[in-house]
């Protein structure tokens, strides 16, 4: 892992091939086409699906089993310690979503962007994580990524990003990690295909998820979950709303010690 740590920190992105074989992949693009459709039916009624065609956010709210399992695969692998060198300690979930790039019909996610509103610094805040659900070419809109532009608070202009950035060619199955302080863009998909991936953001557990995962996923699910798993989610970095879930034994309480 130590050639990855390098590349994320010298690049701000660096992919770990095959980590994923195709059946499980194949697995979780059918939940994405069901995820999907829900999310579609919903964007449509409360009127943003002009801004949202393509885009799925918070998978696991679909409660389907294999966004749990690509969670469980990650904690269970050397991939889990390299993350959480990256963090210097713990992190859980931030926002877990997915990615359908549809042929030659963008979504926001196109323009020049980060996924942090302000610049962190040297300071790991935030990590991305792309799973490539299929291969990510120049046809298909492989994600662009401008090295380096981690380290530096401005946004790039058009001609720079575009000029002087990486694309994250890839195969079905590898992950794209980024610090999320890089500047990055979707490409345009010029196939007759759809290009798909899950898009995570890992975070400080001290920072507030975009979602209640834990409440998502469910208290009665914690006894099948190993404890990295359990952290991941967020469990051990959840709010108390009562007396008695704030007076606990600290392996007991909501907000558990080494949530910084």
């Amino acid at each position: 892992m130590s050639s990855h740590k390098n590349s994320l920190s010298e690049y701000g992105f660096t992919i770990i091939d095959s980590f994923f074989d195709d059946q499980f992949v194949n697995e979780i693009n059918k939940s994405l086409a069901r995820s999907y459709d829900l999310c579609r039916k919903i964007q449509i009624l409360n009127g943003i699906d002009a801004v949202t065609d393509g885009t799925v956010h918070h998978l696991i709210a679909s409660h389907e089993m294999v966004y749990i399992n690509v969670l469980d695969k990650i904690c269970e692998s050397e991939t889990f310690n390299f993350i959480k060198d990256y963090f210097n300690g713990n992190f859980i979930i931030n926002s877990y979503g997915g990615v359908i790039n549809l042929p030659e019909k963008p979504s926001y996610v196109a323009n020049i962007h980060r996924d942090v509103r302000f610049f962190s610094g040297e300071f790991p805040l935030m990590l991305n994580l792309l799973i490539m659900l299929d291969d990510f070419t120049l046809e298909n809109g492989a994600t662009y990524l401008l090295a380096g532009s981690h380290k530096k608070d401005e946004k790039p202009t058009e001609k720079e990003f575009y000029d002087n950035s990486h694309r994250a060619l890839g195969k079905k199955g590898d992950i794209l990690f980024f610090n999320s302080n890089l500047w990055h863009a979707a490409g345009i998909n010029k196939t007759d295909q759809e290009r798909r991936a899950i898009t995570i953001t890992l975070t400080k557990p001290f920072m507030k998820q975009q979602l209640d995962y834990p409440r998502a996923v469910g208290y009665d699910k914690l006894s099948k979950m190993s404890s990295q798993l359990q952290q991941v989610i967020g469990f051990f970095s959840r709010t108390p709303s009562t007396l008695d879930e704030w007076y606990q034994k600290p392996e007991n309480r909501f907000y558990r010690p080494g949530q910084d």
